[in-house]
């Protein structure tokens, strides 16, 4: 299934408005992962990243990128979308990094260029994880780390279309998660956990830790309506994976 049409055009319609609502939460500071923006220094998944090679998976306008660069990485943002790049472009500021218009499972980078490769809801929510994970395990040399935050299978499947939330009861199949449509033909992906470990193995990657990022009790989710409100603190919401290349 080729998804990178729709959703590039998806990215490049929704781009301003996303941005304009999203940017004040994910931009405030530096590494913070996810819906809940639950800080890195808490979660311990990123590490440092001084005089790294890093590519971040679906940069969107950069926040994640331009903080990484402004503590010593060499940083690539690769998007599939040209308005989110131009989005990262403008915010660039003083800590210069390289932005690339291409897509998470075609990526267009030599066998060992970097060592780390990670996303935040990013090319692994939006690209098929099959030919996504091992994509990023070619790129990366060894010892390298794929480092991403997605969204938890049960947060997926308590979806609740008709009301536009997220609630108690299970409203799809577990087994039945994969392809997620979006609307104008757009897709997100979403596995199992069985699914996500025999993807990252097959790809040659060692996990190292799996963590469920867990927001404080009153800790908005700044893009989906949950409940009840504290849906999050009491079930995982995310998947921070953290693997290397062996």
């Amino acid at each position: 299934m080729d998804s990178i049409p729709a959703n590039r055009r998806l990215w490049n319609r929704i781009s301003s408005a996303y941005q304009h609502e999203h940017d004040p939460q994910i931009g405030a500071a530096p590494r913070l992962w996810g819906m809940y923006s639950v800080p890195d220094a808490r979660l311990n998944a990123l590490g440092d990243v001084t005089g790294q090679r890093v590519l971040e998976l679906g940069c969107g306008a950069g926040q994640w990128s331009r903080a990484l660069a402004a503590e010593g990485a060499t940083v690539v943002g690769l998007d599939l979308s040209e308005a989110q790049l131009k989005a990262a472009a403008r915010a660039m500021g003083a800590a210069r990094y390289a932005l690339v218009q291409g897509a998470a499972e075609r990526l267009p980078f030599a066998d060992g260029s970097f060592d780390l490769v990670f996303c935040d809801f990013g090319g692994l929510s939006w690209a098929p994880p099959r030919r996504a994970v091992p994509q990023a395990a070619r790129v990366l040399g060894r010892g390298g780390r794929l480092v991403f935050n997605v969204a938890a299978p049960w947060f997926e499947a308590c979806y609740d279309e008709a009301a536009g939330r997220v609630t108690t009861t299970l409203r799809r199949d577990y087994f039945g998660l994969d392809a997620v449509a979006e609307g104008d033909g757009a897709t997100s992906y979403q596995l199992t956990y069985g699914d996500w470990v025999r993807v990252l193995r097959g790809a040659g990657l060692v996990i190292d830790d799996l963590v469920e990022p867990r927001p404080d009790l009153g800790t908005s989710n700044g893009y989906n309506e949950t409940d009840p409100p504290d849906w999050a603190h009491r079930w995982p919401a995310e998947l921070l994976w953290v693997t290397h290349k062996p």
